[in-house]
């Protein structure tokens, strides 16, 4: 399978995230997989590959020119900030550059621990996986911006969350996974020349418009902002409730990230 792996994340951010490899599931089994995203990222869709992508997309087998790594966040939850987040069960492989020259996160959700773990296994259960491969299927086919899920994988493993439930592991596509917690994990710990030199990239990547601004900086955060405030007014139009809105699930691009705790109101 060629990925078509442009790593930019990777190349000039060095120091903003862990290097990290997925953990390798005991038997990876493809359950979900869309065919349809694939396509729009020129993945190759002919017959045959159900192994090579349950291997590749559960963690098993690292694909060619990828370099796996944790993101480091921070984030205000619940009325309180927590200055170190991160990516605790989560990998993001590498930036898929699309045949419309698109570019897209690859992330591996489940996939074991990482320095960011701090108490936690590192571990998605089935469950959850089917609920925002559906929720977030159903977002993008609403016509809202979104994450979208490409696949899900079971581990072979048995995870306690309660009582035993199978593990698996979700590959997560996103514009990208720079949240408002990343910023703000910066601010915190190193400073003003790395906020800087985060929000250079993000705005190469996401909202270029802003370099021509007079200030690019505040350009960038009426850009954020924006796009939130858009992105809200949608899920409102449709009754989406998110249930856990803290700056680490804010992702700049203006998509709707984290499917945890959601919901549709029944009647709206």
């Amino acid at each position: 399978m060629n990925w078509n792996f442009d790593n930019t994340y990777f190349r000039q951010l060095e120091g903003f995230y862990a290097a990290q490899a997925p953990e390798r599931p005991p038997r990876a089994e493809l359950v979900m997989f869309n065919r349809d995203l694939a396509a729009q990222l020129g993945l190759d869709l002919s017959p045959g590959r159900d192994q090579e992508l349950a291997q590749q997309l559960s963690g098993a087998m690292v694909p060619a020119g990828a370099d796996p790594i944790a993101l480091a966040y921070a984030g205000h939850q619940f009325g309180h900030f927590s200055p170190q987040l991160g990516d605790g069960r989560a990998v993001l492989l590498g930036e898929i550059v699309a045949p419309n020259g698109m570019r897209h996160d690859l992330q591996l959700k489940g996939s074991g621990r990482t320095p960011f773990s701090r108490n936690g296994d590192g571990k998605l259960v089935l469950g959850p996986a089917l609920r925002e491969y559906l929720v977030s299927e159903a977002m993008a086919a609403l016509g809202i911006p979104t994450t979208r899920t490409l696949s899900v994988v079971t581990t072979g493993e048995s995870i306690t969350r309660g009582g035993p439930h199978p593990g698996a592991v979700l590959a997560r596509i996103a514009a990208s996974h720079i949240r408002v917690g990343t910023f703000q994990f910066f601010a915190a710990h190193l400073g003003a020349d790395h906020v800087r030199k985060l929000a250079d990239y993000a705005i190469a990547r996401h909202y270029p418009q802003a370099a021509s601004a007079a200030n690019p900086y505040l350009a960038l955060l009426e850009e954020v902002m924006n796009a939130q405030i858009a992105l809200v007014a949608k899920w409102i139009s449709v009754g989406f409730v998110h249930g856990v809105m803290n700056t680490d699930n804010v992702s700049i691009s203006g998509e709707t990230i984290d499917y945890g705790p959601c919901a549709f109101i029944d009647s709206y």
